[in-house]
């Protein structure tokens, strides 16, 4: 009986002297554990949005032990090598997920509990009319405002969608939706469960509450190619095309194809059925059509390391050399030219005028500090709002070439995701990857709101988003739209 309690003991000293790094984590562990039970510690860490450490706590007085986990609750470590428990083998990616989850259903709750909810602080109607009264502002400031008290007061309502398919909308994934110019249609990129891509127009002219009933127009066009990027184009009328940068397959190139939007449905009555325009473009990263002037009836695409702009109607083109991948792009309306955002971090504007044999046709030049994923001019052409894939959003000062302010929070590590920008709102709207919709103040950088996914997080089911003062028409009100995995959510102003 001795003889085996010693044997023991001096197995368990021979393991502590063979992994000194373990002994080392343990002695920590003691010395910190008074920390960690603290009261204040533990509600921080349930505030903070989950790190990509293996700690879920968001203590950094816990070391981070490879190959172990640390449940704060319980106050130890857990393996995460796979089959030490093959019933539930942990991994940080699981860990992860299962606190982005417990976050995510907890603001859900608070949204649905609290209707009223404050953009700042001892800001509400009341302070905001008797500010107006005593003339502390002005109506610039005062409508600003406003939109920003109505978009803190947005509540979350479902929206029922028909279709002469009903099956289909039961299976078929959103992908992306995309408002026109006037607010009444919605662009949908369908991820069909067979496999490949289905698009089709959904009319906003039914969104009016109580109902909330709009209708899905759908057309057999149908493609397996994945779809890069999307924009509405002017072509004949106002937003009568559909621009789609498709990616190739196999022995099939790539191409930039113009879809017409009477194909789906046709709001123009004298207009006949448009016909399906189909560019050979390898590659194309990213799409824009030019309202300007000055490149009529031209589109533009961005390559790997190549800038194409090509008329549609003569199917001439103008061929720009980059550096690198083109991932972002938009044409001006009072001046030619042509911005363009780069994986290298760089956004360059291009002088449209200039023809390819020209040296001289890169007109300004901005520098991120990683790839830039999406961009937008605003209406006077002076600024520049960015995005890039870590995360920050700046806006630019064209003039100084200068970054003047910086808008926090938003969440990218890879993927190209989109910028709304309303200055009329005055409102800037993103979905990072972790699947949160946040709204910030264009004018001072402030986070007016955070808004959670209505389904679990996902990298593949980040939501899309459309803002408009006029969802449904001209007689629309402002509000906001999201569809995420196969629903559509209206966030209306109360």
């Amino acid at each position: 009986m001795h003889k085996s309690t010693w044997k023991s003991r001096r197995h368990g000293r021979r393991s502590q002297r063979q992994n000194p790094r373990l002994r080392q984590h343990r002695a920590n562990e003691r010395c910190n554990t008074g920390a960690e039970q603290s009261p204040q510690d533990s509600d921080h860490g349930d505030e903070e949005v989950p790190s990509t450490s293996s700690s879920t706590a968001g203590s950094s007085s816990v070391p981070d032990l490879p190959g172990y986990y640390f449940d704060p609750e319980k106050n130890r470590y857990f393996r995460l090598l796979p089959g030490h428990n093959n019933c539930n083998p942990l991994t940080k990616e699981g860990i992860q997920q299962k606190a982005m989850e417990h976050k995510r259903l907890q603001l859900l709750e608070e949204e649905d509990r609290q209707t009223k909810k404050i953009t700042r602080m001892g800001f509400n109607a009341t302070s905001l009319l008797q500010k107006s009264k005593l003339g502390f502002l002005n109506a610039t400031s005062y409508c600003r405002l406003a939109h920003e008290l109505r978009v803190s007061c947005m509540e979350r309502k479902k929206v029922q969608i028909h279709s002469s398919d009903p099956s289909a909308l039961a299976s078929d994934r959103f992908n992306l939706i995309m408002a026109d110019t006037n607010s009444d249609r919605l662009f949908t990129v369908n991820d069909v469960k067979v496999g490949g891509s289905k698009y089709g127009i959904i009319s906003l002219r039914g969104l009016k509450t109580p109902t909330l009933r709009v209708h899905m127009h759908e057309n057999l066009y149908f493609t397996n190619r994945k779809v890069n990027s999307v924009c509405w184009a002017s072509l004949n009328h106002l937003d009568s095309h559909i621009l789609l940068c498709l990616m190739g397959i196999a022995e099939t190139p790539g191409c930039a194809t113009l879809l017409p939007a009477s194909l789906f449905v046709n709001s123009h009555p004298g207009d006949r059925p448009g016909m399906l325009c189909s560019f050979r473009i390898p590659g194309a990263w990213s799409c824009a059509w030019s309202s300007n002037i000055q490149a009529n009836n031209c589109f533009s695409t961005g390559l790997s390391r190549w800038v194409l702009v090509t008329n549609v109607v003569t199917g001439h083109r103008l061929s720009f050399g980059t550096s690198s991948d083109v991932l972002a792009q938009q044409f001006a309306v009072m001046t030619p030219l042509l911005f363009n955002g780069c994986r290298s971090g760089e956004i360059f504007a291009i002088d449209i005028r200039c023809r390819n044999q020209s040296n001289n046709w890169k007109a300004i030049s901005l520098f991120h500090d990683t790839s830039v994923t999406s961009l937008k001019i605003l209406q006077e052409e002076q600024c520049l709002v960015a995005s890039d894939m870590a995360g920050k959003i700046k806006l630019w000062d064209l003039r100084t070439t200068k970054c003047v302010r910086q808008y926090e929070g938003h969440v990218n590590e890879y993927a190209l995701l989109p910028l709304h920008v309303h200055e009329e709102e005055g409102i800037l709207v993103a979905v990072g990857q972790d699947c949160y919709t946040r709204i910030w103040s264009l004018h001072d950088t402030h986070l007016l709101r955070t808004i959670p996914s209505p389904h679990p997080t996902s990298r593949t089911n980040i939501p899309s988003v459309a803002f408009s003062s006029r969802l449904g028409g001209v007689r629309g009100v402002p509000g906001l739209l999201m569809a995420v995995q196969q629903d559509l959510y209206y966030f209306p102003y109360s």
